[in-house]
């Protein structure tokens, strides 16, 4: 284990984080990095390694893939947009799309707040999950075989509407990556600009984020960074691929923005303390929608409950090596960020993943809890 701070974390919530990450480690991370950001400052620690067999740590200035994190820039980006005038949240998106022929009932709304009922390309909802053999697995050999290969955001949106929709729009609710793949061409289509420009002049340069990148055709994570792995099975028998390099193309708008904690960090702030968004757009991301049947999301963002009267907004994100979660108080002034490369455990081994994620739930529930908040 490995800290810094800037201010002393009380010793209990500092054994309970150390603890806790440890034990993501023993439960299949290769590494952990948390950054706490409260009214007593910063702590920033990391357990495990940077790569698997190197003693090196994981770097505390570390870029990762945020995975679907990316999701809370995009949707800002469509706040922005709906504040400045260009926009309704409730226009459909066949206006702006018509190319894909799209149920004219689906809104921008219901993209954000995932409840337009689209098939999700890359299939991470439970009725998909046994059956994942197609084009777009993320798990296992197939996806292995396929870490270079590009696909464009129209691929992704034609795979998912050849697939039946999981129910009419508005009538349910499902986490669906087709959705913000949509978004992002929506943003596209209506500034004359790919979402990557839209984000870095928006979001990116303003605050400051020298760490985050949108990678676009990239495969590398640039500057100090721990790898990233898969477990998966050949022939039956259990491999491990380092997965560091892989195509963002799988997951575009959806999330293939890679930055650090420390700008995830100054990011939530910002978006949640009224710096990046104005007064409407605000009370658009602080207002979710109510389960049921959603969880409880408003566009970018989830809420969670850690512990009785601990509410967090933020977002998780997952893809192949990697896991992060981004979460802060309803006001932005207290923040965490964890990040978590996987080791040899994963969905083969439905026992050893079901613990792993356990452990980094434990982690998450012990950070936020530890959060001081203003008095």
């Amino acid at each position: 284990m490995n800290d810094t701070q800037s201010a002393p974390l009380h010793s209990g919530a500092r054994t309970a984080l150390t603890r806790a990450m440890d034990d993501m480690v023993a439960a299949g991370a290769t590494g952990v990095l948390v950054r706490v950001h409260d009214r007593l400052g910063v702590w920033t620690a990391t357990a495990g390694v940077a790569r698997r067999g190197r003693p090196d740590p994981v770097p505390e200035d570390a870029r990762f893939r945020i995975g679907s994190v990316t999701k809370t820039f995009v949707a800002a980006v469509v706040l922005l947009l709906m504040a400045e005038g260009e926009l309704d949240l409730d226009d459909p998106v066949d206006r702006y799309l018509p190319r894909f022929g799209l149920d004219g009932r689906i809104t921008i709304r219901m993209l954000l707040t995932h409840v337009s009922g689209l098939y999700s390309y890359s299939g991470e909802n439970e009725r998909d999950s046994k059956a994942q053999t197609g084009l777009f697995a993320t798990s296992g050999e197939l996806y292995v075989r396929q870490l270079a290969t590009s696909y464009t955001p129209d691929e992704l949106v034609r795979f998912a509407l050849d697939r039946p929709a999981y129910f009419a729009p508005g009538e349910g609710f499902a986490y669906s990556n087709t959705n913000y793949v949509l978004v992002g061409l929506l943003i596209e289509e209506i500034t004359g600009e790919p979402y990557a420009q839209q984000v870095d002049r928006r979001i990116v340069q303003p605050l400051g984020l020298a760490d985050t990148t949108v990678p676009g055709g990239d495969m590398a994570i640039p500057g100090p960074h721990a790898h990233g792995y898969l477990g998966y099975r050949h022939d039956g028998r259990p491999m491990v691929a380092d997965v560091t390099h892989s195509s963002p193309s799988w997951y575009g708008a959806a999330g293939e923005i890679i930055s650090s904690a420390r700008d995830l960090d100054v990011f939530l702030a910002a978006l949640l303390d009224g710096r990046l968004l104005p007064p409407p757009a605000l009370a658009e991301v602080t207002s979710f929608v109510p389960p049921p049947p959603s969880p409880g999301v408003s566009p970018g963002l989830f809420r969670r409950e850690f512990a009785p009267g601990r509410t967090g907004i933020g977002h998780f994100g997952s893809v192949p090596g990697y896991l992060c979660n981004a979460y802060s108080t309803v006001d932005g002034a207290a923040r965490l960020v964890m990040s978590a490369t996987k080791g040899a455990v994963d969905r083969f081994d439905p026992a050893a993943f079901s613990a792993f994620l356990t452990a980094m739930d434990r982690a998450l529930v012990a950070c936020f809890t530890s959060l001081v908040l203003p008095s």
